[in-house]
């Protein structure tokens, strides 16, 4: 079992805000925009551009840090269903693997976080994004088993959904999250999920299910 980070595992409620705040915009009409962008099938990143043109997010990301406001998240931003989740799956004997798209400071910070998984890494680690079909091929390499002994938890159909499906794995379409609210009954979401869930205590009934299907 494979998780996405941002709305999988991390509520971004806070570090979205403190975007809205580094661009001077009021916190509500940021998360509207955001919103508008996801719902017409944009990238996110061009929520930024709406308030500022020409918007760099690495450049901008190390510009926050300089300035002693870097993206950050604790404990106090994981889900609470988190590390009850890990933690059964573990104790049923699943390998259980973490890796998004997301920074090297980001990486850091998960493993300072002490989940119970067996494996972290980040895009950044690997100098490979999500939706990358190398992203996945090298989940695949890491990951114990076949592709299709896989199951990536994911809250989006572009970025986790649609390319593990295509590595051959199989795929559990997370409802929270912006996008996992927003694009909830596309056809993409039907077509392509092996399951729908809303909380990632659900993971632990599947896995048994399965296992008593072989």
């Amino acid at each position: 079992m494979v998780f996405d980070v941002g709305e999988t595992l991390v509520d971004e409620t806070r570090e979205y805000g403190t975007w809205a705040d580094w661009l001077g915009v009021p916190r509500h009409t940021f998360a509207s925009v955001f919103g508008a962008v996801i719902a017409n099938g944009q990238d996110y990143r061009e929520a930024f551009q709406v308030f500022q043109p020409g918007f760099d997010l690495a450049r901008e990301r190390q510009a926050r840090a300089d300035a002693g406001q870097p993206e950050t998240y604790g404990e106090d931003d994981l889900y609470p269903d988190v590390r009850p989740a890990l933690t059964k799956l573990r104790e049923m004997g699943v390998w259980v693997g973490i890796v998004g798209n997301q920074t090297v400071r980001s990486g850091k910070i998960l493993r300072s976080l002490d989940l119970p998984t067996d494996f972290i890494a980040t895009s950044d680690d690997w100098g490979i994004e999500k939706p990358s079909p190398d992203f996945f091929a090298k989940v695949v390499e890491v990951a114990p088993g076949r592709a299709e002994e896989i199951i990536y938890v994911g809250d989006r159909i572009d970025n986790d959904v649609a390319p593990a499906k295509k590595a051959g794995m199989r795929t559990a379409y997370l409802q929270r999250g912006p996008w996992g609210w927003i694009l909830r009954d596309t056809k993409e979401v039907a077509d392509l999920s092996d399951w729908k869930i809303r909380d990632l205590t659900e993971l632990s009934d599947i896995v048994a299910a399965e296992n008593d299907s072989v």
